[in-house]
């Protein structure tokens, strides 16, 4: 969620980013945008209602994490892959408090190193299920006809 969000009335969400982040996410027809962190991207594919590649890097190591969305379906390389939700304590606009923390991770492994590393944001690793979930809900509904 971008920081604009803090500026924009309250419930307003945006997920794309106008700087690089880690997170990429490859639209139909070839256009590229960036997202603010995980869950962002994993959520794109429902709020768009359509086909989308999310390429993002395991802060730890750096190596390299691609979701396929086709037809409905994810494909996760490394199947492996996991991502940790959390959130800086305080209050704020999600880009402040929360997408430092809301990252892929190649790994269990790499994603439990990241939170010995990091206890200022407490929180827990979830499967490729659950992102999937949180993704398609917080940002599923936001583009639909009411």
């Amino acid at each position: 969620m971008s920081r604009i969000a803090s500026n924009r009335p309250r419930g307003t969400v945006i997920t794309f980013s106008a700087r690089e982040t880690r997170h990429k996410v490859r639209l139909g027809g070839g256009v590229e945008v960036w997202s603010m962190c995980a869950i962002d991207a994993l959520g794109v594919a429902a709020m768009l209602d359509q086909d989308v590649q999310v390429t993002s890097c395991d802060p730890v190591g750096g190596r390299r994490i691609t979701v396929a969305f086709t037809g409905g379906s994810a494909r996760w390389e490394p199947e492996e892959a996991v991502v940790f939700v959390g959130r800086r304590a305080g209050e704020g606009p999600a880009a402040d408090v929360c997408c430092e923390a809301l990252n892929f991770f190649a790994d269990r492994s790499t994603a439990e190193l990241w939170t010995r590393r990091h206890p200022e944001f407490p929180g827990r690793i979830i499967s490729q299920d659950e992102a999937l979930v949180i993704g398609a809900r917080t940002f599923g509904p936001l583009l639909a006809d009411d």
